[in-house]
């Protein structure tokens, strides 16, 4: 049984860098063709695919959020995770970790999820 905790501050001043970590076990983050997404999903709104880094740490961001994301992975610790740089109280949401296969770029299913973890981000 594969599982993932997201993990990370929850509360972040606008401008500032918000930063998660997703730890899985029960599975390689490295096993083939499995991807490891961020999703999230703002108050009173749908979820939102931010982005994925592959079994082959490949990645792939959302275009809207493209030029704020990035993400990482610690193969050694089993994790992976989300860096988004200059937030506004809009990126306040659930965020979530999640695992896909490869078939598709941006996943249309998910196997495994988080519990998710609240960020709000406010002065």
């Amino acid at each position: 049984q594969v599982q993932l905790q997201e993990s990370g501050p929850g509360l972040v001043k606008p401008s500032q860098t918000l930063s998660l970590t997703c730890t899985v076990s029960g599975g390689s983050i490295t096993t083939s063709y499995y991807a490891w997404s961020w999703i999230r999903q703002p108050p009173g709104k749908g979820l939102e695919w931010m982005g994925v880094i592959a079994y082959d740490g490949s990645t792939y961001y959302s275009p809207s959020l493209k030029s704020r994301t990035s993400i990482s992975r610690d193969t050694s610790k089993n994790q992976f995770s989300l860096q988004l740089s200059s937030v506004t109280p809009e990126d306040t949401a659930v965020y979530y970790c999640a695992r896909s296969t490869l078939a598709t770029i941006p996943p249309d299913e998910y196997d495994y999820w988080g519990q998710g973890t609240q960020v709000t981000v406010s002065s």
